[in-house]
C-alpha cells in the first residue's frame, strides 16, 4: 500500500513539474526539471518493475522453504508408518522415532494355505484352505531410509523450532477405532521476514497448485489418512515407504 502511496506522489509530482515547465518555470531553468522529470521516471520505472517482480520473487523463495520443511514432513510420516507397522499404534515421541528408525526391525513374512478339515454338523466334515503367516526373517527399518536426513526430520528448517506430532483415535466404523496422527506448522512461522501482505494471501491459499489454508500439514487428526495437504508439484520422483 505505501509503495502504490509512493507510485501515486510521483506522478502527480511528475504531472506538477511537467505544468510549472510550461506555464511558470522561466525557459533558462527547464534543464533542472528535465533532470527530476528523468529522475522521478526512473524512480517510478523501479517501483512499478518491484511491484511486479516481488510476488515472483515471493514464490519463488516460499516454494524453496516450503520444499524444505516438506521433506522433513515426509520423512517424519514414513518414520511413523513404519512404526506404526511394527508396533501397532503411532507415537509423538519424535526421538523415539528416530531410535526406531536406527534400530528396528520389520518382520518379512510368507503366507501359505493349508488343507483343514472342519466339521458342519452330523458326522459331515469338509475340507478347507486356512491362511497361515509365517515370518522367513528381518529386515532393518533403516534400510527404508537409506539417503533421508532422518535425525534432523523434527527440526522446523529455517526455525530454531521443532514439529509437535500429535495422535489420537477416530471410530470410523461402530466399535472400531483407528489410530491417526497429524504434524503441522503455520506458514508464517516458515515465511518469517518476508513481506507481510503476500505473507497474509498465502495463508489465505484455497487450493489449487498452492497449499490450501494456514498450515502445512501431514496426517488428520479428524480423518484416516496419512497423506500431506501440498500439491503433487512437491511430490514429484517420490516413493512412499509402505507403497
Amino acid at each position: 500500500m505505501i509503495t502504490v502511496l509512493i507510485i501515486v506522489i510521483g506522478i502527480v509530482v511528475t504531472a506538477f513539474l511537467a505544468y510549472a515547465i510550461v506555464n511558470v518555470i522561466p525557459r533558462k531553468l527547464h534543464w533542472i526539471i528535465s533532470i527530476l522529470l528523468i529522475a522521478i521516471a526512473i524512480f517510478l520505472v523501479y517501483k512499478i518493475n518491484f511491484e511486479i517482480t516481488k510476488p515472483i520473487k515471493f514464490n519463488k523463495e516460499k516454494k524453496e522453504k516450503y520444499a524444505k520443511v516438506i521433506n522433513h514432513l515426509k520423512i517424519i510420516r514414513d518414520a511413523e508408518v513404519a512404526y506404526k507397522k511394527v508396533n501397532g499404534n503411532y507415537t509423538t515421541d519424535g526421538e523415539a522415532l528416530i531410535q526406531f528408525i536406527e534400530n528396528g526391525k520389520f518382520a518379512l513374512t510368507q503366507t501359505r494355505y493349508v488343507p483343514k478339515t472342519i466339521s458342519i454338523g452330523g458326522g459331515i466334515t469338509k475340507t478347507v484352505e486356512e491362511r497361515v503367516v509365517d515370518t522367513i526373517g528381518y529386515d532393518e527399518v533403516k534400510n527404508a531410509f537409506v539417503g533421508k536426513d532422518y535425525k534432523n526430520m523434527m527440526k522446523i528448517p529455517g526455525t530454531d523450532q521443532n514439529f509437535k506430532i500429535e495422535i489420537g483415535e477416530i471410530e470410523k466404523i461402530v466399535g472400531l477405532k483407528a489410530p491417526v496422527f497429524e504434524v503441522k506448522v503455520d506458514k508464517a512461522l516458515i515465511l518469517a521476514g518476508m513481506d507481510g501482505n503476500l505473507v497474509k494471501q498465502e495463508k489465505e491459499a484455497i487450493g489449487g497448485e498452492e497449499i490450501r489454508g494456514e498450515f502445512i500439514r501431514v496426517g488428520s487428526l479428524t480423518d484416516v489418512s496419512e497423506d500431506g495437504n501440498w500439491p503433487p508439484y512437491y511430490d514429484k520422483g517420490d516413493k512412499k515407504i509402505n507403497e
